[in-house]
């Protein structure tokens, strides 16, 4: 252990790193990390870093920050683990509270507001454009193509998200295991639970800081898929449900968490603070990034295993089509709130159309969608 030392700090210094500059998402982050962990400092061999990138698939949480847990993880232990985790999320944290207290104080101004409105329609753009590129990985058959279907319904007319999201991978798990099931089998069992869940559906009410902290410790616990999916949750409970915040600042959260460098759920920071102030940005920070420091921790010498289980495999995928399903009520939901006018259907297009076929990093259409928002007075 005489070299432990050395080693942490050596993961502070690069995961600070990437934390400051890691633009892109997940892929591009995995990316970076490959380049350097593999490619220049030789810490892992590349075999050992793919195992890695497939453990992350295989437990809820960002992939990109749980990516940096597992490398932390195997090069020093769990000391590695937490600070790799802490410095890469650290950047992203600051940087989204300073936006957060900048949104809070001059956000609602009137020269402000055009080029807010004008990124409505690209973040919009931006989670239809994921949809359809994780879709074609994560749709592998006609049944998982019903599950993320039923699941959407659900999401869309009665929220509920955790619910549907657990509901629809253990049905589409029982379902796939099933020799010879009909479409009809499958229809009913997401009608049930859809009915089921029609009749616990809560209102609105009072949202102490407690609250704020388990709400987000939830997603923590339960978000598959891409990070995306957290705006799903978001608009669920946070809009609909309790009514703690308003559809155009999810939006704007949903910017700040593609301008920000690092991972995509320090959009909890930038939320938690527009809920509670400073002691809601921690509590919902801490709340979304805690289970995977815990997941990490227990599941990386059980990865073998599970990845033998046809039923644990059947489970995972269904809970993917899920999140797809989530994502897509998503969608739906906030563009019928901000596609109103040619403007915004043009700028939403051509972002769209953008996102599937450029590589590069949603900040950039962001600012070109705050740019012309704000030149054309939106």
């Amino acid at each position: 252990m005489s070299q432990e030392p050395g080693r942490l700090q050596s993961l502070a210094l690069l995961f600070l790193k990437l934390g400051l500059t890691g633009f892109g998402g997940p892929a591009a982050h995995i990316a970076m990390m490959e380049d350097e962990v593999v490619g220049r400092r030789q810490w892992l061999t590349r075999e050992r870093f793919l195992d890695l990138v497939g453990a992350t698939n295989l437990i809820p949480g960002p992939n990109s920050t749980e990516m940096a847990m597992h490398v932390g993880y195997a090069r020093a232990g769990g000391r590695g683990l937490a600070v790799a985790g802490l410095c890469f999320i650290l950047p992203a944290v600051m940087i989204t509270g300073l936006l957060a207290w900048f949104y809070a104080r001059f956000g609602e101004l009137p020269q402000v507001a055009p080029l807010l409105q004008g990124i409505g329609p690209v973040v919009v753009a931006l989670i239809a454009g994921a949809l359809c590129r994780l879709g074609r990985a994560g749709i592998k058959d006609w049944r998982l193509l019903l599950v993320a279907a039923g699941v959407a319904s659900v999401a869309f007319e009665q929220g509920r998200e955790v619910l549907a999201l657990l509901g629809g991978g253990l049905l589409g798990m029982v379902w796939k295991r099933l020799k010879n099931p009909g479409p009809a089998l499958g229809i009913s069992l997401l009608g049930w639970v859809q009915a089921a869940l029609a009749a616990g559906v809560s209102g609105a009410g009072p949202f102490p800081l407690w609250k704020l902290g388990l709400f987000f410790l939830k997603i923590g616990a339960v978000l598959y898929g891409s990070g995306y999916v957290l705006f799903a949750f978001l608009e669920g409970g946070l809009v609909q449900e309790y009514q703690v915040l308003t559809q155009k600042q999810l939006l704007d959260a949903i910017a700040v968490g593609q301008f920000t460098p690092g991972p995509v759920l320090s959009t909890a920071t930038f939320v938690g603070y527009l809920v509670a102030g400073p002691a809601g940005a921690a509590v919902a920070t801490a709340g979304i990034f805690l289970p995977s420091f815990v997941f990490v921790a227990l599941s990386n010498p059980l990865v073998p295993r599970l990845r033998e289980s046809a039923w644990m495999a059947a489970f995972l995928d269904a809970v993917n089509a899920s999140s797809l399903g989530l994502m897509a009520a998503v969608a739906i939901k906030l563009g019928m709130a901000v596609l109103i006018g040619p403007l915004a259907w043009a700028l939403g297009g051509g972002a769209l159309l953008a996102s599937l076929w450029w590589k590069g990093s949603g900040a950039y259409l962001i600012l070109a969608g705050a740019l012309i928002g704000y030149v054309a007075g939106l």
